[in-house]
């Protein structure tokens, strides 16, 4: 008999889209509720006492006060940097230069590769998070560790070999041709094995050829069940930058779609200093925008305009670009997410800043069918929190009057401590 586990707790389910309809109305809380697992998915959510009663052989896990919802998803990092978070810098291309650069030189190193990737993977789990989507470096060996770490966890990622051809040291530049037959040879290897999922990478348009571009592009034409992730207009001085380097596109955006890199499956990190064409372009092609708040606020390179562009229907995942980024958490980014937000005047509400980081993150990586919820038949990742991880916590936590009063200080306030357990593909993690 198939061994299935019954996890108890508070449970945080999605039945809609809160941005797009009352935040209440598009959850579905239980303040003792159950999720059923076995085989690696979610088999059945609801109260507790109804589905111990119908499964009265599952293995009862208890979590009491906690709450249980689907894993964090980070729909945009760099697993190289995890050893130059938190460098001090001054803007985005100082930044590239001084801290990022010369550490993913050490990544053609296999061994090196692998020990950063899992360390990684851990200090993310150890946050809550249970799928990422990670740029790797130029070398493949820093895409193998990657995958090869995830696939022993039974984890699901997105990664990809990043291609530059300019604007980066020799040890870190590649040609069109080599950078479409490595990712091919890795697309190969690794795309669609198991929980495995490979995106074209592009770092930038500052640091690829107008014939890279071109190459990448008909790499994905011929592949366009992948992904392809990559930056945009991040900050205003890499916006004139590209308009000098592309003088005859219409804007950052073109230097992309010219080339065959914008559809559905694309991922465009940060997406700040948008023009109006631009705007239109992204949500006609169905392409996600991935904010970055703790990144922008660390590196100074703007407000992410999230009631507009979420008003015009964009596809918008949360993330913490790591390590530009200045957190592996999650519910610091949800943090960062809310204060950014508010300095453009607008709150948002808690079961938005939740569903950023579970069900639209997973949306934004076209993987809302596999993941991001707690509904039957997607993949059980889950995290459950602690919402009284701290005194802090605890003491307001304690004054609560709904589920969303009892949520948001550990939203806001909340860091590994509040992680009481994570699971991964129906096994616990922690």
């Amino acid at each position: 008999m198939t061994r299935q586990h019954l996890l108890i707790g508070h449970t945080l389910a999605f039945t809609g889209d809160p941005f797009h309809e009352p935040p209440e109305d598009a959850v579905r809380h239980e303040s003792r509720g159950g999720v059923l697992i076995a085989k690696g998915r979610i088999r059945a959510v609801g109260p507790a006492d109804m589905l111990h009663r119908a499964h009265p052989q599952a293995k009862i896990i208890d979590y009491g006060n906690a709450l249980i919802c689907a894993g964090f998803i980070d729909a945009h990092a760099h697993y190289p940097q995890t050893g130059i978070i938190a460098s001090w810098g001054k803007r985005l291309i100082d930044w590239l230069n001084t801290y990022t650069f010369p550490e993913e030189m050490r990544f053609g190193d296999p061994a090196h590769a692998a020990a950063v990737a899992r360390l990684y993977l851990d200090l993310v789990r150890a946050a809550g998070t249970t799928t990422v989507a990670s740029f790797c470096t130029i070398h493949p060996e820093s895409v193998d560790a990657f995958f090869a770490e995830a696939e022993a966890r039974g984890q699901r990622v997105v990664a990809g070999r990043t291609c530059m051809d300019r604007n980066a040291p020799d040890g870190l530049c590649d040609t069109p041709q080599s950078a479409h037959d490595e990712s091919a040879a890795l697309i190969a290897r690794w795309h669609g094995r198991g929980r495995l999922a490979y995106a074209i990478t592009p770092r930038f348009s500052p640091t690829s050829s107008p014939a890279q571009l071109e190459a990448l592009g008909a790499l994905w034409a011929a592949h366009p069940d992948c992904l392809m992730q990559t930056h945009l207009a991040e900050q205003k001085e890499e916006v004139e930058w590209v308009g000098r380097l592309f003088p005859e596109a219409r804007d950052y955006l073109d230097t992309y779609e010219r080339y065959g890199l914008l559809g559905k499956g694309a991922l465009f990190g940060h997406a700040i200093h948008l023009t109006a064409r631009e705007r239109a372009r992204l949500h006609e092609a169905g392409a996600s925008l991935i904010h970055c708040p703790t990144s922008n606020s660390f590196i100074g390179s703007g407000l992410f305009d999230m009631a507009g562009l979420m008003a015009e229907g964009q596809r918008i995942g949360l993330a913490t670009d790591t390590g530009g980024g200045s957190s592996f958490s999650m519910l610091r980014t949800m943090a960062a997410a809310y204060e950014i937000a508010q300095l453009r005047g607008h709150a948002l509400h808690p079961a938005q800043l939740m569903w950023l980081a579970t069900q639209g993150s997973a949306r934004a990586l076209r993987m809302e069918h596999l993941i991001g919820n707690l509904a039957a038949g997607l993949e059980a990742d889950l995290a459950v929190l602690d919402l009284a991880s701290t005194p802090a916590i605890a003491q307001r936590a304690a004054r609560a009057g709904n589920i969303w009063e009892a949520l948001f200080p550990t939203i806001m306030m909340g860091d590994e401590r509040a992680i009481r357990a994570v699971w991964i593909n129906g096994r616990p993690a922690i």
